[in-house]
């Protein structure tokens, strides 16, 4: 298990973190990224190809003798590129076009959960506006209208008003209504081979764009990790709870999910339950997480790629991590791109995650995308992190930027839920 060449499938902030946890592991002797970002370049070679193009990503993995490949966004999955890799022979950390249906479809993923016994949200499956108007009636408010399919984080509305809930069911041909949880959330990841799962820490992110958990939904404003107000025995429950019964459901269902799971949870008075499934690392706590995992990186995902993962022990990590997303103005609805961007250097106790980055004609780095930038602040506990990431933050030069402030403050830090209806 040493050597390895790792292909990397991506372009944002995720894939940027996973570069660095790969780079971290002595065990990894080339990282190449397609197409990658500028803050890949100094620990990994960017390759300018499609990650949506199988033939393309194929024929790359074998250029580059990957030992395994690495997928990190959820459309690729979605496209089944993991299946054409598979298909000739080239490890994989990351299901197949199948199983990752517990990301691209919410109906799918709901009935996988009913099969499985999951604790989870009552929901109904509308594939009409007189369905969407009984099921809205039947819950109440706060409404939770989820789109069927994958929207970047975007496809989910939870609010207050029935008309903003009915005008977003209109725009899929098929939403789940669901209940809505009460309870702080929280992200609980698992490394798995399809048999053996082994869970990271918890995270939590902040999905609303401002402080106090309002305006829009968005792909994540922030994330820490660890959550100091969780029962202990909490991932344990996950795991007997969740994990498990799912991923056995799944081979029953012959598409064995191998990859990651990442599992979205409310905490409710009645014990956790499950939100929603993402099939890949989830963006931003794959920041906060892989900055704390002290386990090679490496060496886990080949491990799970090559169904390996019960040979590997628990992960370990260390300290605390906040992250701070740095957004361009305008974020989510119509981002102003193009701004030029000013870094400071890494430091022993903050970074810079690169996601909506490019370079210009003239070699400098510019805003290109709406979640721009990602700053990694690392402690001994929470707060110690969180200050960090603030003070690293100041020191970017960015004129459009757009941050939240109350990311893991003090009045967070009590398990605050980031998706209240504004």
């Amino acid at each position: 298990m040493s050597n390895l060449i790792v292909l990397v499938l991506g372009s944002g902030g995720r894939e940027h973190a996973l570069v660095r946890g790969l780079a971290a592991d002595p065990t990894v002797a080339q990282i190449h990224v397609a197409p990658g970002n500028p803050g890949c370049e100094d620990l990994a070679t960017n390759h300018e190809i499609d990650p949506l193009d199988s033939q393309a990503v194929v024929e790359l993995a074998r250029e580059v003798e990957a030992s395994f490949v690495l997928i990190g966004p959820e459309a690729p999955l979605a496209a089944g590129i993991s299946d054409a890799l598979r298909q000739a022979g080239i490890p994989v950390f990351g299901p197949s076009k199948a199983a990752a249906q517990l990301e691209s479809s919410k109906s799918f993923a709901k009935r996988v959960m009913e099969k499985a016994g999951v604790p989870t949200a009552g929901y109904v499956d509308c594939k009409s506006p007189e369905d969407v108007g009984v099921a809205l009636e039947k819950f109440g408010a706060p409404y939770v209208v989820k789109h069927d399919g994958l929207e970047a984080g975007k496809g989910v509305l939870v609010t207050n008003d029935l008309e903003e809930a009915i005008k977003h069911a209109t725009k899929a041909d098929e939403v789940v209504i669901e209940e809505y949880l009460e309870g702080p959330e929280v992200s609980l990841f698992f490394v798995t081979d399809g048999q053996t799962a082994l869970p990271m820490m918890p995270a939590q992110d902040f999905k609303r764009l401002l402080n106090d958990d309002r305006g829009p939904n968005t792909g994540g404003m922030g994330a820490y990790t660890p959550l100091p107000w969780l029962d202990d025995d909490f991932v344990d429950q996950v795991q007997r709870e969740v994990a498990d019964p799912v991923l056995a459901a799944m081979r029953d269902a012959g598409m064995p999910f191998v990859g990651l799971l990442y599992v979205g949870l409310a905490v409710t008075k009645d014990g956790p339950k499950v939100i929603e499934f993402n099939a890949r690392f989830g963006d931003p706590e794959t920041q906060v997480l892989i900055a704390t995992l002290v386990t090679p990186l490496g060496q886990l995902l080949y491990s799970a790629a090559t169904g390996k993962l019960a040979e590997f022990g628990r992960m370990i990590f260390e300290g605390a991590a906040v992250c701070v997303v740095v957004a361009a103005e305008g974020y989510p609805v119509a981002p102003k791109k193009g701004g030029h961007l000013d870094l400071p250097a890494d430091t022993e106790t903050a970074h810079v995650i690169h996601a909506g980055t490019a370079r210009d004609p003239e070699g400098d780095i510019i805003a290109n995308g709406g979640r721009v930038l990602t700053v990694v602040g690392l402690g001994k506990d929470v707060p110690a992190a969180r200050n960090a990431a603030y003070n690293q933050l100041t020191e970017i030069e960015y004129a459009d930027a757009i941050w939240r402030t109350d990311i893991a403050s003090d009045k967070k830090l009590s398990g605050a839920a980031s998706n209240r209806p504004v």
